[in-house]
């Protein structure tokens, strides 16, 4: 397990690799502060922020972090202020601690919180693969629309038109879809 410990105190940052002793392999990088190049070049499995009180430039780094490469980040405050754990939340900590932290919690907490930031990413790609799928949906009805007005098909015709197409073609019928579209656009002059 690669653990990156982001914490200006030496003594607090201990306690965090104290308490994953006993995990083999294990390498503990710590950094007085998040910077996305030193966390890319270390390539943590988890990211654990430990602090007084969370700052707003750190909740920032990581939103953007987040953003192009996301990783589990356990946040560790001595205190907070309210909104301070959406902001977190919302920058991507998948678990946020105030006044918690001692050796005994560490790994169960970045257990669940690797775990929870696995299941978020999945829950991301099959939401993502939704709105895809209904995107192709969308097409391939105005592309049946587009078939049934100008050959004169019903919408069976007009569907088993372009699964032909597709399969003729290799492509998935989605893809056919927008094709058939973006030529029939050309056609009424609706490229630039």
């Amino acid at each position: 397990m690669r653990v990156l410990v982001i914490d200006p105190d030496p003594a607090r940052a201990a306690l965090v690799a104290e308490g994953l002793e006993g995990v083999h392999p294990l390498e503990v990088r710590r950094s007085e502060r998040f910077d996305e190049r030193e966390a890319a070049q270390f390539a943590p499995d988890v990211v654990v922020i430990a602090a007084e009180s969370p700052d707003r430039d750190t909740l920032e780094s990581l939103r953007e972090a987040s953003q192009s490469n996301p990783r589990p980040v356990v946040m560790f405050v001595d205190r907070s202020e309210p909104g301070l754990a959406e902001q977190a939340v919302r920058a991507g900590v998948a678990a946020y601690v105030v006044d918690g932290l001692a050796p005994a919690r560490v790994r169960p907490i970045l257990d669940v919180a690797m775990s929870r930031f696995a299941l978020t990413q999945q829950l991301r790609g099959d939401l993502a693969k939704v709105k895809a799928d209904l995107e192709s949906r969308k097409t391939v009805e105005r592309a049946k629309g587009l078939l049934m007005k100008e050959r004169g098909l019903d919408e069976d015709g007009a569907y088993r038109l372009l699964r032909k197409l597709a399969m003729d073609r290799g492509k998935p019928i989605g893809a056919v879809a927008a094709d058939l579209l973006a030529f029939a656009g050309v056609l009424k002059g609706d490229a630039s």
